[in-house]
């Protein structure tokens, strides 16, 4: 959400960055938990539908409804590829400490590494592909290629010796990625102190022990 914003030079207040726990009381429609926008009188919740509301406004989506919706759902397969990527780390139950749970971790890791991972980086490769590039709907950055980036380098700073063997077999995603950290008006954002590095209590986290330095998977 904060890549759109900055992507589109939008004037915003994060409000936990500057009020931590400060969060609003909605009665009538609330969020069930951060994080969650409010433009005007709405509140509006989840990452996903947060961006498919911002898509149109900040010019980061397709005009046609067909394109919104197919934007939606690329988005939303990140989303499913997110939790995937939380639980490496916590497949128990998020209310357990890592620590307690570190043996189910490296059996949920090792699986998502060996076949989750490349499953959905190869979806994507596949994308963008089909859409002549460089970015996942074609010629013009919408909000999916932002999250794309995020996700790939998140599991860079989680993983970065499974993604150093598998994401070379997707050489569009790393183009995509590349192009993206390079745009300008992206660049300034992740140089500065409102961009929230990677860290141990956010979704990627880097546990060397769950970090395959080669693939262990046997063909069947």
């Amino acid at each position: 959400m904060r890549l759109a914003l900055e992507y589109a030079g939008a004037r915003y207040i994060d409000v936990l960055r500057t009020r931590r726990g400060d969060f609003r009381n909605e009665r009538k429609r609330p969020p069930f938990a951060p994080p969650y926008l409010v433009a005007g009188r709405q509140v509006i919740a989840q990452t996903a539908n947060i961006l498919l509301f911002l898509g149109p406004r900040l010019r980061l989506a397709p005009r046609d409804e067909a394109g919104r919706l197919w934007a939606h759902q690329l988005q939303l397969t990140i989303a499913d590829w997110l939790t995937e990527v939380h639980d490496t780390h916590h497949p128990v139950g998020s209310a357990l400490y890592y620590e307690q749970q570190k043996p189910e971790a490296r059996r949920r890791a090792a699986d998502f590494l060996a076949h989750r991972l490349p499953k959905f980086l190869g979806y994507f490769e596949e994308i963008l592909e089909a859409s002549g590039g460089p970015y996942l709907l074609g010629g013009r950055l919408t909000y999916p290629d932002l999250s794309l980036f995020q996700m790939v380098t998140g599991l860079r700073y989680a993983f970065p010796h499974a993604m150093a063997r598998i994401e070379r077999r997707c050489p569009r995603v790393l183009a995509l990625q590349a192009r993206v950290e390079a745009d300008p008006r992206l660049a300034r954002y992740l140089r500065s102190r409102r961009r929230i590095p990677f860290n141990q209590q956010g979704i990627f986290r880097a546990y060397p022990e769950l970090d395959q330095r080669r693939n262990n998977s046997k063909k069947t």
